[in-house]
């Protein structure tokens, strides 16, 4: 056996983390059901909201986000376009790229969903006192 073996406690942490984190996660999609989207339109949304610097990513950057094949995205983007949450923009630097931008009801969805998400954050955040996460209000 190794220095580097892992402990009883090791295992006790893992456990909590991936309890606390599949809560939070549960407890998202009954969020995301309540106002007709799946989990991914959500994420998606949100990623769009919350892109550093800008308020649209390319089908690469979704995909990298969402942690997702790029046809799987292209499929899910397909999706929040049919229901007016989202929109495909020809970039204006590069007209072969195609940007993603997220229209006045995808945003007001998200911003409705994220409000909902704040007291289990809340919670997390207390429960693992994580450094360099500012504190929320």
């Amino acid at each position: 056996m190794s220095d580097d073996a892992l402990t009883k406690k090791d295992f006790q942490r893992l456990s909590h983390f991936r309890y606390q984190l599949r809560c939070f996660l549960r407890q998202s999609d009954d969020i995301c059901r309540e106002y007709h989207l799946t989990p991914l339109q959500y994420q998606l949304l949100l990623h769009l909201l919350g892109f550093e610097g800008r308020e649209w990513a390319t089908m690469s950057e979704l995909a990298e986000r969402l942690q997702a094949k790029h046809h799987g995205t292209v499929m899910l983007v397909d999706r929040c376009e049919q229901l007016g949450l989202v929109e495909r923009r020809p970039s204006r630097d590069d007209r072969r790229r195609i940007e993603v931008h997220l229209l006045p009801r995808g945003a007001e969805l998200s911003r409705r969903i994220a409000e909902l998400h704040q007291p289990e954050l809340r919670h997390l955040q207390e429960e693992f006192r994580l450094p360099g996460w500012p504190d929320l209000p």
